[in-house]
C-alpha cells in the first residue's frame, strides 16, 4: 500500500480510506492505493466484509485527466475494479461528496452503495467529449434502466442521493456526518443477514425492458438532436446502452472499449479537454497576486433599465445583492422593472424557481430616477447606449456623487475605456465589464482592464464574476475588446463573399454546418437590420440601406436576408438574389462560384490571424482566453476548441498563414485586412504553438 490508501478494521468490517486531495482522482497512484488495500482486506480472514470510503471533501470525483495520453502506470481501473467485484465478502462504497466518472465506475463494481443526503452521483465524461470506459455504460442502465442511463449519460447530469436511491443507484442513504458509521453498520447488516454479492454485470431485467425496442432509443435521439448537434460523444454514448440492452456484458464491454478510443485519440475529445482546463485556466491573471485584497461588493448600482441594464440587474439579484437601478424617466424605470418581473415569472411557470423566490429576488431590486441614489454602492455599471460624450458626462457626474472605494463599471462593447476613465478623477476605479446579451443568460463577461484601472478592482472584478455565476475574461482595451474584434473579420468577409458570388444562405449554411448556432445573416435577420438605420438619412449607399428601404429589416417585418413564414421560418429570398447581384454588378464586383470551404476559410481563418495580432498588442493574456470569449458569449462549438485552438490544432497553424498571405497578396484594397499577424509568422517559422511564441 501507498500513502494515499490505509486499511483499518472495525471488528469484522475492513475499512479501505483513500485520502489524495483534493478531489481522490484515479490517479496511478491512487489505483495502485486501492489494488493494494483490497488486495490485503481480501486476504484478512478476520475482515467479513469491506467499507469502501474517502478522505476530504469528496468521494472519487472521476479520472486524473492530466494522465489521458500518457503511458498507463501502475495496474489500470479495470484491474482494480475486477478485484473488487470478485471479492469473496460483500464491499460497500461509502459516498459523500461526488462520485463521478470513474469514481462511480468503482462505486458501480461494489456490491452495495450507501450515501449522505448531500452526495451526487453521475457520468459526465460526454462533458469532455468521451464515454465512461470502465463499464458505466454496461452497469448504469443495468441499474437505473435505460431511459435514465440516456439521459444521466448524454448530458452529464449529476443525481442527488434521493434520485439516486429511487433508482437504485444507492442502496441507503445514511445520516449527513456519519458515513462511516452508517456504512459499516450496513455492511456488518450485509455479514449477518448472508446476502448475497449483488454483481451488476450480471443484471438483466432493467436493460430487458429495452429490449426488442428500437422505438426508444429513436425517440431519445431526437429528443436530443438540437442539443447534441454536431456532438459525437453523445451519440457514442447512445450507441454504448444500445450494447448493454442487446448484447452480454463482455460485448458490450468491447463495443464501450472500441468507442472510448475513438473519442479519446480524436480532435472533439482533444478540444473539450482544452476547454476544460481552459476555463479554469481564466482566472489566473499573472500580475494580479492571489492574495490581492478585494473590495466587498454589498449594493450595486446600474444606470439604465432597457434590455442590458436589466439582464444585469438580474445577475445581482439572483446572487442576493442589492441593486438601485436608475433611468431617466419613470415611466421607463417601470416599464425596465415590469421586464425583469415578466423573465422571472416565466422561469418560475417553468418550474425552475417558486413564486416566492420570484418576490425575494424582486425585493433585492429598487428604482430611481436620480443619480444621487448611488452615493452609496460599492460597484456603479453604466449600460446606457454607445455613445462617447453621453458616456463621460456619465462618468464625470458619478465621480461627484460615488463614495471613494467604489468601483465605476461601463458595459460599452467597443469603446476606449482609458478615454472613459479621463473623465474622472479616479481612473484607478474604472473598469469595463462587458456582458452579453441576454446578460441574465450569457455566460461570458468581458472583463476590460484600462491602463489605470488598480489591481484590487481586477482581482474584485474577477472573483464577482464568479459570485454572478459568469465566466470572467481579462481582456485590453482595443476596438471591439476581443470578442468583438474577432466578429468584425468574420462579418466582413461574410459581407464581400456575397457581394463575390455566395449568396447569404450559403454562407449562413456552412457555418450553422460547421457548429454555429447561426449564421452572420440570419443572426443579422434576428437583431434587425435596422438597427442604427435612419429612414430619413438613408441614402442607399449600402446592401443593408436598401434591405431597410424595402422594409426588408429583419424577421420582426417579416423579411430582410430572408423572407419568413407566420412561424418565422426562413426560406431564401429571390428578391434579396437579384438586389445583390444588381448590387454587386453596379459596384464592379466579379460574381463567381465560390466553395464552401473558401467560404469557411474566408469568414474564420482571419479571425484566427486577428487573435493572433490580439495576443501579440497584450489585449489578451492567453490564446485560451480568446477561445473562452468566443465559447461563452459567440456560440463557437465546445468540439471545436476556439477559433485559436482550432487553427492551430485542426487546421494548422502553416495553412492559416499560407492563405492571409495569398490573401494579403491578392487585397488591392489598400486596407491591410490580410496582412499576417507577426506573432503568427514567428509561430510558423519557430515551429510551435501561438502561446509558445507569445512567451519567448
Amino acid at each position: 500500500m501507498n500513502d494515499v490508501t490505509t486499511l483499518t478494521r472495525d471488528g469484522d468490517i475492513a475499512i479501505v480510506t483513500l485520502n489524495s486531495p483534493p478531489v481522490n482522482a484515479l490517479s496511478a497512484k491512487v489505483r495502485e492505493g486501492l489494488f493494494e488495500g483490497f488486495k490485503q482486506a481480501i486476504a484478512d480472514d478476520q475482515a467479513k466484509a469491506i467499507v469502501l470510503i474517502c478522505e476530504g471533501r469528496t468521494f472519487i470525483a472521476g479520472a486524473d485527466i492530466t494522465e489521458f495520453g500518457q503511458a498507463p502506470k501502475g495496474p489500470g481501473l479495470h484491474e482494480v475494479q475486477q478485484m473488487i467485484e470478485d471479492a469473496p465478502k460483500p464491499v460497500v462504497a461509502a459516498i459523500h461528496g461526488t462520485a463521478l466518472g470513474g469514481g462511480l465506475e468503482v462505486a458501480l463494481v461494489c456490491h452495495y452503495r450507501v450515501a449522505v443526503p448531500s452526495a451526487k452521483m453521475g457520468l459526465p465524461e460526454v462533458n469532455l467529449g468521451l464515454l465512461p470506459g470502465a463499464g458505466g455504460t454496461q452497469r448504469l442502465p443495468r441499474v437505473t434502466g435505460v431511459e435514465k442511463a440516456l439521459e444521466m449519460m448524454t448530458s452529464g447530469r449529476h443525481a442527488s442521493a434521493k434520485e439516486a436511491k429511487e433508482s437504485g443507484l444507492a442502496d441507503e442513504i445514511v445520516e449527513e456526518g456519519k458515513l462511516l458509521d452508517g456504512a459499516v453498520a450496513f455492511a456488518r447488516k450485509a455479514v449477518a443477514e448472508n446476502w448475497p454479492l449483488v454483481k451488476i454485470r450480471e443484471r438483466d431485467d432493467k436493460v430487458a425492458e429495452a429490449r426488442g425496442k428500437p422505438e426508444v432509443f429513436e425517440a431519445f435521439r431526437k429528443s436530443v438532436a438540437r442539443k447534441t448537434r454536431g456532438f459525437l460523444a453523445p451519440e457514442y454514448n447512445i450507441q454504448c446502452i444500445e450494447a448493454a440492452v442487446n448484447l452480454p456484458f463482455d460485448e458490450g464491454m468491447k463495443v464501450e472499449a472500441k468507442l472510448f478510443r475513438e473519442l479519446v485519440t480524436g480532435s472533439q475529445s482533444a478540444a473539450q479537454r482544452h476547454v476544460f482546463f481552459a476555463e479554469r485556466q481564466v482566472a489566473k491573471i499573472p500580475d494580479v497576486p492571489k492574495e490581492t485584497p478585494l473590495i466587498d461588493i454589498k449594493s450595486v448600482g446600474i444606470i439604465g433599465a432597457g434590455t442590458m441594464g436589466g439582464g444585469i440587474a438580474m445577475n445581482f439579484a439572483n446572487a442576493g445583492i442589492p441593486v438601485t437601478i436608475i433611468e431617466q424617466s419613470q415611466d421607463r424605470l417601470d416599464a425596465g422593472l415590469g421586464v425583469v418581473r415578466k423573465n422571472y415569472e416565466n422561469s418560475a411557470k417553468k418550474g425552475r424557481f417558486s413564486m416566492d423566490e420570484v418576490e425575494k429576488r424582486m425585493g433585492l431590486l429598487q428604482g430611481s430616477t436620480s443619480l444621487e441614489d448611488l452615493a452609496d454602492k460599492d460597484l456603479v455599471i453604466e449600460a446606457i447606449f454607445e455613445n462617447m460624450d453621453v458616456k463621460k458626462d456619465v462618468f464625470g457626474k458619478l465621480d461627484k456623487i460615488v463614495k471613494q472605494g467604489a468601483i465605476l463599471a461601463t458595459n460599452t462593447s467597443a469603446l476606449d475605456i482609458d478615454e472613459i476613465a479621463t473623465a474622472t478623477s479616479r481612473p484607478e476605479a474604472v473598469i469595463g465589464l462587458h456582458f452579453f446579451s441576454p446578460a441574465n443568460v450569457m455566460k461570458l463577461l468581458e472583463i476590460v482592464r484600462a491602463d489605470k484601472t488598480s489591481k484590487e478592482v481586477i482581482a474584485t472584478s474577477m472573483a464577482l464574476s464568479k459570485k454572478i455565476g459568469k465566466i470572467g475574461v481579462l481582456v485590453g482595451v482595443c476596438p471591439g475588446f476581443v470578442g468583438n474584434r474577432l466578429l468584425a473579420q468574420r462579418q466582413r468577409e461574410a459581407n464581400k463573399l456575397i457581394l463575390e458570388g455566395a449568396m447569404p444562405w450559403d454562407v449562413d449554411r456552412v457555418l450553422f454546418g460547421f457548429g454555429l448556432p447561426m449564421g452572420p445573416f440570419a443572426m443579422s435577420d434576428l437583431a434587425g437590420l435596422d438597427l442604427g438605420w435612419n429612414k430619413e438619412t438613408s441614402k442607399g449607399e449600402t446592401l443593408r440601406d436598401l434591405l431597410c428601404e424595402r422594409d426588408r429589416r429583419g424577421q420582426k417585418t417579416g423579411a430582410g436576408f430572408y423572407d419568413y413564414d407566420e412561424n418565422r421560418t426562413p426560406s431564401p429570398s429571390k428578391e434579396v438574389e437579384e438586389l445583390i447581384r444588381q448590387y454587386a454588378e453596379e459596384r464592379q464586383f466579379q460574381q463567381r462560384d465560390i466553395s464552401d470551404q473558401e467560404i469557411l476559410e474566408r469568414c474564420l481563418y482571419p479571425m484566427v490571424n486577428e487573435g493572433a495580432k490580439i495576443l501579440e498588442e497584450g489585449k489578451a493574456i492567453r490564446t485560451s482566453d480568446i477561445d473562452i470569449v468566443w465559447i461563452m458569449g459567440y456560440g463557437w462549438p465546445r468540439y471545436e476548441g476556439g477559433p485559436m485552438w482550432w487553427g492551430e490544432n485542426v487546421v494548422g497553424l502553416d495553412k492559416v498563414l499560407a492563405k492571409m498571405k495569398e490573401w494579403d497578396a491578392a487585397d488591392t484594397s489598400g486596407t491591410g485586412v490580410f496582412k499576417p499577424s507577426a506573432l503568427l509568422e514567428k509561430a510558423v517559422a519557430d515551429k510551435v504553438s501561438l502561446q509558445k511564441a507569445l512567451e519567448g
